[in-house]
């Protein structure tokens, strides 16, 4: 069964697909109800059109949420990252990207493209503005454009996860404490002090001059949001620093890479986990210790491995710099729908880069099976004294 799409997809970016997401909409009628009337107080003879310039409103917000997405999408692979897919949905939007080289450099560039697109789109927006005569329509989207987008990268890049200025203190921890969990707890906790920030700002508005509700209920419903977001990071961090305390070499078991074709017979007898590799040099199958009884001694010259081979699923694998890597490093190779149960463990060949997408350059070194990585995590929880929490 095909993996069901986070919306409608309407572009491609570098192989990226980019979706507006099915909870779009309602941030655009949210647009039009507050933008609409705004208008039409201010030009009344235009009638109904002043809903048409909210709705062309909406649209400019969506391409400038798509711009600072695509900004992510950009340095993301330049960076080597996996970028999977865009969306513009409700809060705006997201980019999902996998980042199993990540270091505080890049994960810092990553995250200032985004409210530096959102500035330059402010620029371009107040020159436009400046250029236009009168006071039509054209002039006043236009400044609209040029003040949102000025807003969205200054707000941001406000130091709290999840806004971009987040991963920013992330990055500035991370580089300072050379600990990426404690780079995630300081800004979850940065993340919540903006989130009280601003619903403080809401109530005190709202008091301070009564005006509509439904600001005030839209800006308590982003403080929400943001408070929600911060604490994910905070308890992410708490998990990152209960699994520092895993090695990868304490859920891999060793495995022997073979080509799938190789004949039963030739099947190297070291007691190890065998991995078939096929034709294009990836990982395709398993091997079971001593699964070669199964077939009689006679038929073991003509029957290849493949026969005996149990099916990997694509891209169950990870890529290791040693063995005493922290667990995180494989983690997100157990990661999808389904889960895998096994995934491979490789290491770059000397001299060559780590990187995931060429098998030339790496060599399997073992296998990490869910259930050792449970059992490790158990075992790791009653020594510390500590159990990891739900994100």
């Amino acid at each position: 069964m095909p993996e069901p799409t986070p919306g409608l997809k309407i572009a491609s970016l570098r192989g990226v697909p980019v979706y507006i997401g099915r909870t779009w909409p309602i941030i655009a009628v949210i647009i039009v109800a507050i933008f609409g009337p705004q208008v039409a107080s201010l030009h009344p003879e235009w009638g109904f059109g002043a809903y048409v310039v909210g709705i062309g409103y909406a649209l400019l917000l969506l391409l400038s949420v798509l711009v600072h997405e695509a900004a992510h999408a950009l340095v993301a692979q330049a960076c080597h990252y996996r970028v999977t897919h865009i969306v513009a949905d409700l809060m705006g939007g997201h980019t999902s990207y996998d980042t199993p080289d990540a270091t505080p450099g890049r994960s810092a560039l990553v995250a200032a493209v985004g409210p530096l697109s959102n500035a330059a789109l402010a620029v371009i927006g107040f020159l436009g503005h400046r250029a236009s005569d009168g006071d039509g329509a054209v002039p006043l989207l236009l400044g609209a454009f040029a003040w949102s987008n000025a807003f969205v990268a200054a707000f941001n890049a406000l130091p709290g996860l999840p806004l971009d200025g987040g991963f920013l203190v992330d990055a500035l921890v991370w580089k300072l404490t050379g600990n990426r969990a404690t780079g995630m707890k300081a800004a979850g906790w940065c993340g919540r002090i903006v989130a009280i920030g601003v619903a403080a700002w809401a109530v005190l508005g709202f008091v301070r001059a009564p005006g509509s509700l439904w600001s005030l209920v839209w800006l308590l419903f982003i403080a929400s949001f943001l408070w929600r977001g911060a604490s994910v990071a905070v308890n992410v961090g708490i998990n990152r620093e209960f699994l520092g305390g895993i090695r990868v070499a304490d859920v891999m078991r060793p495995a022997v890479a073979v080509p799938a074709s190789t004949p039963v017979a030739a099947l190297p007898e070291t007691g190890d986990t065998i991995v078939l590799i096929d034709a294009d040099g990836a990982a395709s199958a398993l091997v079971a210790p001593g699964a070669h009884v199964r077939v009689p001694v006679d038929q073991r010259p003509h029957v290849p491995a493949s026969a005996l081979g149990e099916a990997l699923l694509p891209h169950a694998g990870a890529v290791i710099s040693s063995p005493q890597d922290d667990v995180m490093a494989i983690l997100p190779a157990f990661e999808g729908d389904p889960t895998p149960g096994v995934v491979t463990v490789s290491m770059p060949v000397e001299g060559q880069p780590a990187a995931a997408d060429d098998p030339v350059a790496l060599r399997l070194v073992g296998i990490a099976t869910l259930a050792d990585l449970e059992r490790a995590m158990q075992r790791h929880a009653h020594e510390s004294g500590t159990m990891p929490r739900g994100a």
